[in-house]
């Protein structure tokens, strides 16, 4: 497969559809986790239909004093990449392609989900994608647009976005890539040295300990609430090495069920051996959120929920997230 690089909407346009197309938004430095996301929509799209990858670094998502400057760009890279990974063409447009006008008088604001952890940190940054995202909708014109869990406020955005102004497009959730270390696959990654990195990895080091308390307490849980409340309780818990913390279990699994507060907790503690580093992790914020609208869940919760940190180490500034489920739906996903 050859992969067609196109700048303008007019080329991409000219191209005969035969298919369902299916379109990957990047800004471009791609990696392992972008391929993941190609691969995904090969297979969705098939082999009568079309993958398309944009590659466009939009100026308006980036705050003052963040590095779009540096932000790598690196589309020879990026073509080859998208190539093996499946996608028939690259859609690589400039600015003035994308922004005719200039810096655009109107916007799609985020609302409320967009002022929330992300939107709190970088006042604005969700605007820019959501306008971006319409924008690239509109000029590639698919039929399902594939994303990243990673960026799961960005996600949880954009199908707001889709669902409230009526975009007929598909929107498709990926599941986050990791290294083999855990480190979740970002193009920020490669601003790390060697120390950094190794802090870096409080980050998703946090995620699991929460993720792990939640699914220890889960099972405590369930094995609680299997055992009869009678005297004969007591001693079948301590038959399977409980003890008197264990007979005690079905109270607190009653009292919190799933208990947030226990998996912040873990969490947080992670992050706290993380600050005493050399380099430190520097918390910008940890949060455990309703994906529906990002705001913090209670500990009477039940339902998918999310749990998602954001950092910096030296002057790079990571996220990452761990679904979970709580309550009568289950343990952790």
């Amino acid at each position: 497969m050859t992969t067609a690089l196109l700048s303008t909407a007019d080329e991409l346009h000219a191209r005969v559809r035969t298919g369902r197309r299916a379109v990957v938004m990047t800004m471009g430095a791609l990696h392992e986790g972008h391929a993941t996301l190609i691969r995904t929509a090969r297979e969705i799209a098939g082999p009568g239909g079309e993958v398309v990858v944009t590659v466009f670094v939009n100026p308006l998502q980036f705050g003052a004093g963040e590095d779009l400057d540096r932000y790598p760009r690196t589309l020879e890279a990026d073509l080859k990449l998208a190539e093996q990974a499946g996608a028939d063409a690259v859609f690589a447009p400039s600015v003035d392609e994308v922004y005719p006008g200039g810096e655009p008088q109107v916007r799609i604001s985020a609302g409320p989900m967009g002022e929330r952890l992300e939107g709190a940190s970088r006042p604005g940054h969700f605007d820019g994608v959501l306008t971006v995202v319409a924008k690239l909708l509109h000029l590639t014109r698919p039929d399902m647009a594939l994303f990243g869990q990673k960026d799961a406020q960005q996600l949880a955005l954009i199908r707001r976005m889709v669902r409230d102004l009526n975009f007929g497009v598909e929107i498709v959730a990926v599941p986050t890539v990791r290294e083999e270390d855990g480190l979740a696959l970002s193009s920020r990654n490669r601003y790390l040295s060697p120390d950094e990195r190794r802090t870096a990895l409080t980050l998703s080091h946090a995620l699991f300990t929460g993720r792990d308390r939640h699914a220890a307490q889960e099972a405590l849980r369930a094995r609680a609430l299997e055992v009869p409340t009678t005297h004969a309780r007591a001693e079948a818990l301590s038959a399977i090495g409980e003890s008197r913390a264990a007979a005690d279990a079905h109270a607190v699994a009653t009292a919190a069920p799933g208990g947030p507060a226990a998996v912040r907790a873990a969490a947080r503690q992670a992050l706290d051996e993380g600050a005493r580093l050399d380099p430190p992790l520097q918390l910008d914020y940890l949060a455990l959120v309703d994906p529906s609208d990002f705001s913090e869940i209670g500990d009477g919760f039940t339902g998918e929920a999310v749990l998602a940190v954001a950092a910096r180490v030296g002057t790079t500034r990571l996220i990452d997230n761990l679904p979970l489920t709580f309550g009568s739906l289950g343990a952790a996903s």
